[in-house]
């Protein structure tokens, strides 16, 4: 394990803050992997629920729905263990799918929606950009005279971690896209651990991360769908529920232009699958068959990006900036399908978009009670804070990040107490 460490090059080693080795014999990315394990923002995620929020689920059998955490962990399985075959030091895979989930607020992407609107006067919100921030300066963990650098992780650590390596408004291919991974005043970390990277690059481990992280929730959040009673495998027979699913994939999940019957394609080889779930009733042996379905899933889009790696790439070790991570698009379609099947059933429900719109309430106006009160309102880290900073947009950025470290309960008991509304 040490070895493969050894392989990065002492640049990727690099921490911010120099600091000397606690107990000899751990590699770096084994205390990248301890620190973001034992941090207090990884295990905020618990609160963050994924898909299927606890106590709205309608099906008489038990199941426990996936969390931010569930997810997190779930994903760093995946990572681990497809990096390792890639190559990659499988604790700095690890390390990054851990914490790439770490920037979401309350309330997921909808919380992250009503955050940026909030803030688009001082750099706008976004989740990975938040991720990047709380690694390097939130989460309390190595101070310099200067100040907090967070958990002080590893050059390649950060990188790995880092799915959108540009500031707002700088997406290399897309200038409408929302999606950045660094606000204005995290930029001189972010340009030291991309000080090697050519232009907006990701790293092979932060693709493998990416890919990971699509997998796990593609895959989990059906199997979520099904166990919640929310999905029926048989409505995917049906064809205008089949061109539904499509019409959603084209929306959000596949590139512009691609033809419905490509995703009909895809939808047809996961259903003639001998394992593909036709059907879900609750009982053990339906949870078992289920979860087989999951594995195999899991098995097959990691195996079709390994082989793709490898004939594209070679047998050799693939770290960095050395390789680019080939996923055939026939996995990709499968995948996107997969997706458009959990928002069509799960995430467009009713009662889902009754709930997002509280969520999106709860969100604004809480912005709004601590801008008016505080420091009332802010723990006590997040009031130092707001005592430094020096200008407003420093002080508004300082309640958006308060927000953003909240679970979905405590924003929800936060919002009650600063506005008395129950």
């Amino acid at each position: 394990m040490e070895g493969i460490a050894l392989s990065y090059d002492p640049a990727a080693l690099e921490r911010y803050a120099p600091e000397p080795d606690k107990r000899p014999g751990r590699t770096a990315f084994q205390r990248d992997r301890a620190r973001i394990l034992h941090s207090a923002a990884l295990r905020r995620l618990a609160g963050k629920t994924q898909v299927v929020t606890p106590g709205t689920r309608s099906q008489v059998w038990d199941a426990s729905p996936r969390t931010r955490l569930t997810h997190s962990l779930e994903c760093a399985q995946v990572g681990r263990e497809l990096g390792a075959a890639l190559g990659c030091d499988p604790d700095l895979v690890e390390a990054a799918c851990l914490a790439h989930d770490l920037g979401h607020p309350p309330f997921g992407h909808n919380g992250e929606q009503a955050l940026n609107a909030f803030a688009d006067d001082c750099g706008g919100f976004e989740g990975n950009a938040q991720s990047l921030r709380l690694l390097t300066r939130i989460e309390p963990k190595r101070f310099t005279p200067e100040g907090s650098v967070g958990l002080n992780l590893t050059r390649a650590a950060l990188d790995a971690a880092t799915k959108y390596p540009w500031p707002r408004g700088a997406h290399p291919t897309d200038p409408a896209s929302r999606k950045f991974g660094v606000y204005e005043d995290d930029r001189p970390v972010f340009d030291w651990v991309r000080a090697h990277a050519p232009g907006t690059r990701t790293c092979f481990e932060a693709q493998v991360m990416d890919w990971s992280d699509d997998v796990a929730y593609s895959v989990h959040d059906v199997e979520d769908g099904l166990h919640a009673g929310h999905i029926d495998p048989n409505c995917l027979h049906a064809e205008p529920e089949r061109q539904e699913v499509f019409r959603v994939a084209i929306g959000r999940y596949v590139p512009a232009g691609t033809d419905p019957a490509e995703l009909s394609a895809a939808l047809d080889r996961l259903q003639d699958e001998e394992w593909w779930p036709h059907g879900y009733d609750g009982t053990a042996v339906a949870q078992a068959r289920l979860k087989d379905a999951t594995s195999q899933l899991i098995g097959r889009f990691c195996l079709a990006a390994e082989g793709a790696t490898r004939a594209a790439y070679g047998s050799g070790r693939l770290t960095r900036y050395g390789a680019e991570l080939v996923v055939p698009r026939e996995a990709r379609m499968e995948c996107a399908v997969l997706k458009a099947v959990a928002d069509r059933y799960v995430m467009q429900r009713a009662e889902q978009e009754r709930l997002r719109a509280d969520q999106r309430v709860i969100v604004a106006e809480l912005a709004e009670a601590l801008t008016a009160r505080a420091p009332d309102g802010l723990d006590p880290q997040f009031r130092a804070l707001f005592y430094g900073a020096g200008d407003d947009h420093t002080r508004k950025r300082v309640i958006v990040d308060q927000i953003a470290s909240l679970t979905d309960a405590s924003a929800r008991s936060l919002h009650a107490r600063l506005t008395g509304h129950m």
